[in-house]
């Protein structure tokens, strides 16, 4: 059985540097030789592991350059999306060598005024799955009935269709999970791929058919499911394969996040092949022509070197499927584990950027909007930089929200405020911010009455058409509180309605026992903050929960 833990989770972006020095000249820290060609790689998840672990072997190789300087790849695992996005920002983008999901992406940056990327070549491949545990999947009927897109459209919209068929094993409802659209290449193409499921055909949807009726009705149904987004798609098999059936039944993801981190045995994660068809990445490896002469011949290299042999067998135990015809697919890919290289039947041809763009318009429309109870501490103990900090981050956060999403903020120290009750956000925003702003530090800490009355807030405010979630920030222990104790009671009131329990604890002295048991209850989010962290865990939330994020800015 799978043990289920609320895991703590911070950050966006995983930027994993594990390039090691070698030959002569390198810095005796491991850096890069003085010489060195040092070129920057920016990947996305499905094929980071893979990437950092070629670099690697790479570095130890001492490939040169024609003028006999050592080429130093310096790995970052960064979404598509959120590349481009940080990218404009900047006002240029910074890696001299791009892998996103996709081509596509490629074409949304050039969209963007981010046309450098080119020489593309595809590094390896991986279908888009529907990771789902095996048990269930039996239930459904699979394998000897086939799954697709719809079917989970239909499972989420229809409670009473959900109870036949999984025999109420797997919670009252379907909870299902992707990547966030804005941030994440396999996100977006989950949203299209349900829209070319509806829409029956291969060929790529145009944003015409994006606005049709049954494509956004077949689109806002699967989304109904949505129990969170993800902000990394390797992040979300490692954190579905952690926390069990429990926490999500089923998951989009691509075929080698589900080889990385499914388990063997007969509760395992299984990828299940839509028969409707699916996309397939291309992780294609792109030259970045605004750097230097140097620098392009230093990542032409390293990227004509990963379709080697070498490369291309350390891409299959990564658990991609190898472009070299001479490299087979390895191991993890095994039949026994529910993997099919025959498999998909039916491959979606690409996106447009337009539609990818379309996508995004469509899922702020179609996402189930969220019924949220924000709770912060004001107590004497977060005066200081420590509330500066906590500020910031939420103010950040309220700006991102949805503008259809309901907004409950209270606040606590000795006494509980109730700041905004259940207004929708596009009410109640710049007044919210301008209160988070003005919050100041003074009092006891009445963390378990606030969790309470957010629990009364919520039940007053639940609706059918929301999902319930409460964020509760503290850094400290109870000291206030007048009516409630940690106990099965307050649990059970804060956990009732469905509702996701988001904790974090602020420094040290907050209990993290009791703020992840909570979240681990409810199938939320334990966080353990700092001043350092908590602008990147509120946005890791935001994302979680839809806000904007990425291209969907």
């Amino acid at each position: 059985m799978h043990k289920v833990k609320a895991i703590a989770r911070v950050g966006l972006v995983a930027l994993l540097m594990a390039l090691a020095g070698c030959g002569s000249g390198a810095d005796p820290k491991g850096g890069p030789p003085s010489n060195a060609v040092r070129v920057k790689v920016a990947v996305n998840s499905g094929a980071g592991a893979w990437l950092t672990q070629a670099a690697e072997r790479f570095v130890k190789a001492n490939v040169k350059t024609k003028s006999n300087k050592p080429i130093w790849p310096e790995v970052s695992v960064v979404e598509a999306g959120q590349a481009i996005a940080a990218w404009q920002a900047a006002g240029s983008a910074d890696a001299a060598l791009w892998v996103p999901d996709g081509g596509e992406w490629v074409e949304l940056a050039a969209s963007r005024k981010l046309s450098g990327f080119t020489d593309c070549a595809s590094t390896a491949t991986s279908p888009l799955v529907i990771a789902m545990w095996r048990p269930l999947a039996e239930l459904l009927g699979y394998p000897a009935r086939t799954l697709g897109w719809l079917d989970l459209s239909s499972l989420a919209a229809d409670t009473s269709a959900w109870a036949y068929y999984s025999g109420g094993q797997f919670g009252k409802t379907l909870r299902l999970a992707h990547g966030h659209p804005g941030v994440t290449g396999s996100g977006a193409a989950a949203l299209l791929a349900v829209a070319q499921a509806a829409r029956q055909q291969q060929a790529a949807v145009t944003p015409a058919d994006l606005k049709t009726p049954i494509l956004q009705a077949s689109v806002t149904a699967f989304e109904g499911g949505v129990a969170l987004f993800a902000p990394n798609g390797d992040e979300l098999g490692a954190t579905m394969a952690s926390r069990g059936p429990e926490y999500l039944g089923a998951a989009v993801m691509y075929e080698s996040t589900v080889a990385m981190h499914g388990q063997e045995g007969d509760e395992a994660l299984i990828p299940i092949y839509p028969f409707e068809g699916t996309f397939v990445a291309t992780h294609p490896a792109c030259i970045n022509a605004g750097a230097s002469s140097e620098t392009q011949e230093g990542a032409r290299t390293f990227r004509d070197w990963l379709l080697k042999e070498e490369a291309q067998k350390l891409a299959a135990a990564n658990g991609l499927r190898p472009v070299n015809g001479a490299v087979k697919a390895g191991a993890l890919l095994a039949a026994a584990g529910g993997f099919n290289l025959s498999q998909p039947a039916v491959v979606f041809a690409a996106p447009s950027a337009a539609s990818v763009d379309a996508a995004q318009e469509l899922w702020k429309s179609a996402r189930k909007p969220i019924n949220l109870v924000m709770i912060l501490d004001t107590s004497g103990s977060m005066a200081g930089s420590k509330l500066t900090s906590m500020r910031n981050a939420a103010v950040t956060f309220l700006q991102a929200m949805n503008a259809e999403d309901n907004l409950t903020l209270i606040t606590f120290a000795t006494d509980i405020s109730v700041r905004v009750q259940a207004k929708k956000v596009k009410d109640v925003r710049d007044s919210a911010v301008s209160t988070v702003r003005g919050l100041q530090a003074n009092g006891n800490t009445a963390l378990y009455d606030s969790i309470a009355e957010g629990a009364a807030q919520i039940r007053r405010s639940t609706s059918s058409a929301r999902t319930n979630v409460m964020i509760i920030l503290t850094d400290g222990q109870d000291t206030a509180s007048r009516n409630y104790k940690y106990d099965d009671r307050l649990i059970a009131l804060a956990t009732a309605n469905g509702t996701s329990l988001y904790t974090v604890a602020y420094g040290s002295d907050a209990d993290k026992n009791i703020l992840g048991g909570m979240a681990q209850k409810s199938n939320g989010n334990f966080y353990a903050g700092t001043e350092a962290n908590i602008a990147a865990i509120y946005q890791d939330m935001s994302t979680a929960f839809g806000g904007s994020a990425g291209i969907g800015r």
